[in-house]
């Protein structure tokens, strides 16, 4: 059977219960068509680029499919017509990532609070920074004191 990864927005005045309540049903979905979920992984809630059906927030879940194409096609008509869900996104995939996803490995790098440098590393390589050079302003009252 062809491989799946499939994400879907929900509205951000959904509580994370009722998002999981809605990931369980679409579960049940794929399970009653001869499919399998590999794994399932709820990302948060995220700001969007823009504006979705007037939310600016969404709760955003990833799932791993291995279903025929017909269990896909009928989870996402299920999710177009639901309400609470505003955009999905179904990609067929050659190989399922094992492991947490690049947005969870994200996450928990930004958990690791300062530790973390910006792209070229703490810049030992420059030499220290010498006097500041004054600006016009204080250097005309100086000229000034002088007289």
């Amino acid at each position: 059977m062809p491989l799946y990864e499939h994400v879907y927005l929900a509205r951000q005045d959904v509580s994370p219960q009722q998002v999981e309540a809605l990931t369980g049903q679409f579960k049940n979905v794929i399970a009653s068509l001869g499919g399998t979920v590999g794994k399932t992984e709820y990302w948060g809630v995220k700001s969007l680029a823009y504006r979705i059906k007037k939310n600016r927030k969404a709760h955003f879940t990833l799932m791993n499919i291995d279903a025929p194409p017909a269990a896909i096609a009928e989870m996402e008509r299920q999710q177009g017509i639901n309400e609470d869900i505003l955009r999905v996104l179904t990609l067929r995939v050659d190989a399922l990532e094992e492991g947490p996803s690049a947005q969870l490995r994200k996450r928990e790098d930004d958990d690791r609070g300062g530790e973390r440098r910006g792209p070229r590393g703490d810049r030992g390589d420059r030499g220290e920074r010498g006097e500041r050079r004054p600006r016009r302003e204080e250097s005309k009252v100086e000229e000034g004191d002088e007289e």
